[in-house]
């Protein structure tokens, strides 16, 4: 690919993620990490009555890309279902691996020069992958509060990078 890694968008995404402060007391919480680079997304969410993401708070300790990637998240996450946010996370995995489309999320064409750098690929997952699990753990929780951490597993992280 032709166009950089690090480019003006994603740096200004990386600068500008919504909702970057934790929610005081959320329906539910998830942790991904991905063991390679470090980076690390935090995703709580709180559920309204008709099941859709109400709210939503993060903390993002990560590289750019999980930085831009966030961003993105944040910005289009509230009124999303649990359903709605595993299908983006599988089609956003599937799209950064050349097995499916590009994903339905509005932005993410931004991280087309990442698809050559698979080392790359956990670090723009991360944020998604949180969220998708926060959502349907707050979903299916009737305590009020749940937590989940997870980190991502070395081998899924494996590939070149630059």
């Amino acid at each position: 690919m032709n166009a950089p890694l690090y480019n003006a968008e994603i740096l200004r995404l990386a600068a500008s993620i919504p909702y970057h402060e934790r929610l005081t007391a959320p329906m539910a919480t998830a942790e991904r990490r991905s063991p390679i680079c470090g980076s690390r997304v935090t995703v709580d969410v709180d559920m309204g009555a008709d099941g859709r993401v109400a709210a939503v708070g993060l903390l993002v300790r990560a590289c750019a890309l999980g930085q831009a990637s966030s961003s993105l998240l944040a910005s289009s996450i509230v009124g999303r279902t649990p359903a709605e946010l595993a299908a983006a996370r599988d089609a956003i995995t599937a799209w950064l691996a050349r097995t499916g489309d590009a994903p339905d999320w509005p932005g993410m064409d931004v991280f087309a020069p990442a698809l050559d750098y698979t080392a790359r690929h956990p670090s723009i997952r991360l944020a998604f992958e949180a969220a998708a699990e926060a959502a349907e753990t707050a979903a299916n929780s009737a305590s009020g509060h749940a937590e989940v951490s997870v980190t991502a597993p070395a081998s899924a992280s494996a590939g070149t990078d630059v």
